[in-house]
């Protein structure tokens, strides 16, 4: 069936049995490696953030172009956590599509999610203690620390309603992301699978609650380290604002990409 697509990818149909096969052996993995990978997903996710913010702080670059390189080199820490194996809260919600076909239960998907998030968030908000201990914020003149401080109050800030829709915007072109990284069979091939719903979604402004896990507390180091000048990002202006991203994150993956796909492939045969 691949060879209809002029390649060795795998066809959609492909993807979808890889998909809930994967999402199977995903909810029922033990705790202990469920939950390191977790870390190294947040850890990952941290880093392409930190990348992120890094191009976002250099006043040379035009709106659109610090806004599409941004989200190009964030693109680093899904193709990290596809390639090298991690688990990711947003990429995970597609076991949905494992879910829908009877072949897990709904405890075993919400243990997944539950230990998945809190471990990707003890990754990520450890790099970010890391990133702060290193200087790195210091960098281009304090440029990099403002800049940090800047996005995580906006994020603070977002009504309930944004914040869910674009979480919910966010996670249809992540899973998306990973979708199409499993038609690949190379590094190249999930690569570029991966960078352009990436990009596009960080260039677009969408949430992301892992990517919100890093750049949050590190505002919040930043702050309590001396640096002034903006609003006090808080722990309760953080849960404010993932509430709703988490949410709208389950929304676009688990229905919009995980609840469609199955509805179009529910009648496929079995592997």
């Amino acid at each position: 069936m691949s060879d209809l697509y002029g390649s060795d990818a795998y066809s959609p149909v492909e993807i979808a049995r890889r998909i809930e096969s994967v999402g199977e052996v995903k909810a029922r993995m033990a705790t202990l490696p469920l939950a390191l990978l977790g870390v190294l997903a947040g850890a990952f996710i941290g880093l392409g953030a930190m990348l992120f913010v890094l191009v976002k702080s250099d006043p040379t670059l035009g709106f659109a172009t610090s806004a599409l390189l941004g989200g190009l080199v964030f693109a680093m820490g899904l193709l990290m956590v596809v390639v090298a194996g991690a688990e990711l809260f947003t990429g995970n919600n597609l076991i949905v599509m494992a879910w829908a076909d009877g072949r897990v239960s709904t405890g075993q998907v919400l243990r997944n999610w539950g230990i998945v998030c809190l471990a990707n968030f003890v990754g990520a908000a450890g790099v970010a203690v890391l990133v702060f201990a290193s200087g790195h914020a210091g960098l281009n003149g304090g440029a990099i620390g403002q800049q940090v401080v800047k996005i995580a109050v906006a994020k603070q800030e977002l009504p309930f309603v944004t914040a869910l829709l674009r979480g919910v915007l966010c996670n249809v072109l992540v899973c998306m992301a990973v979708w199409m990284a499993m038609a690949g069979r190379s590094v190249v091939d999930k690569a570029v699978a991966v960078m352009l719903p990436v990009m596009a979604f960080v260039a677009a402004g969408f949430e992301h609650s892992i990517a919100n896990m890093y750049l949050m507390p590190l505002a919040m180091l930043l702050q309590n380290g001396g640096l002034a000048g903006f609003p006090a990002v808080t722990w309760s202006g953080m849960l404010g604002n993932l509430l709703p991203v988490i949410l709208g994150n389950i929304l676009g993956g688990a229905v919009l990409v995980a609840g469609i796909y199955h509805v179009i492939y529910r009648r496929m045969p079995k592997a």
